[in-house]
């Protein structure tokens, strides 16, 4: 992986971090994301009037991960119905990595060196580190932190974890499809606005309970601008790094969102940084720069 889809990789997961720390710290999480991901396909329709649609060979790629993506995100969050954020979502992310890491030689023929793959193992060590230090709490929430992950979390996590590899995937191909039809620059740019628009269409139809979009994007609208904005710029980055890099290393580095959120917590929340925290940093410096052998 050369410097420029590294960089970008990595710019990635830090905008991925802050969105996502921004919504959960929202008094309505769950309605803020539903804003912001109306806000983003507004922000996308109106990309597309520049880029134009993308080319037939994208759209069963864009079917694909939309229909994978809602069903990544119901999974995720019955594994959240039954055990705790700390644990599920890093859990998840690693097995995403993994799947991709396992699946991308057949699927796509990229094949790894040694380097590049114990880079992706020690990012996915970063991860599960991350799982011990969420039970790293004391007093009363710490047994109920130790008990957070039963049988059934965790096999709707691996769920979850599965089917995000797949999107991932799809995205992979999508993203480098669409560039058949408006040129390798914009190709990448038409497929993420597309399938920006029918994420949020889908995710609408999916939480509609929650209540109408327009309602949501009207009582949140601070926050949409500027998340929707971090959110959008975040996926249209890893899709371009598709397209110049590898798709398991790349998907590595965007997980290391996780240790971005963990930083962010640190700095604005004031947490404390504990040891696995620590370590699970070293792990991720010392897995970057593997990543760049490729």
């Amino acid at each position: 992986m050369d410097g420029w889809p590294l960089v970008a990789a990595l710019t990635s997961a830090l905008l991925h971090a802050a969105w996502n720390a921004a919504v959960k710290a929202h008094p309505a999480p769950r309605e803020a994301m539903a804003a912001q991901m109306t806000g983003a396909a507004l922000l996308a329709a109106l990309g597309l009037v520049a880029t134009g649609l993308p080319p037939p060979a994208a759209w069963p790629w864009i079917a694909a991960s939309t229909t994978l993506n809602v069903c990544a995100v119901l999974a995720l969050l019955r594994a959240y119905e039954l055990g705790g954020f700390g644990t599920v979502y890093p859990v998840m992310r690693a097995i995403g990595v993994l799947g991709v890491a396992a699946v991308a030689p057949f699927a796509l023929g990229e094949r790894l060196g040694p380097g590049a793959m114990l880079g992706v193992g020690l990012i996915v060590a970063a991860l599960l580190l991350l799982t011990r230090d969420a039970h790293g709490v004391v007093g009363a929430q710490a047994g109920a932190q130790a008990a957070d992950f039963p049988p059934k979390a965790l096999a709707w996590t691996a769920l979850a974890g599965v089917i995000t590899s797949g999107y991932v995937l799809a995205d992979a191909q999508g993203a480098r499809s669409g560039g058949a039809g408006v040129g390798a620059a914009a190709g990448p740019l038409a497929y993420g606005l597309a399938v920006s628009v029918s994420n949020a269409l889908a995710m609408s139809w999916v939480s509609r309970a929650a209540g109408a979009p327009w309602a949501l994007l009207a009582r949140h609208w601070r926050l949409v601008l500027p998340v929707s904005s971090a959110s959008m710029l975040s996926y249209l980055l890893i899709l371009w790094v598709f397209t110049r890099a590898p798709v398991a290393p790349a998907a590595a580095l965007r997980d290391t969102s996780a240790v971005f959120a963990m930083l962010i917590a640190v700095v604005w929340l004031k947490e404390r940084l504990r040891p696995r925290r620590w370590l699970a940093l070293a792990l991720v410096i010392a897995g970057v720069p593997l990543l760049r052998l490729g």
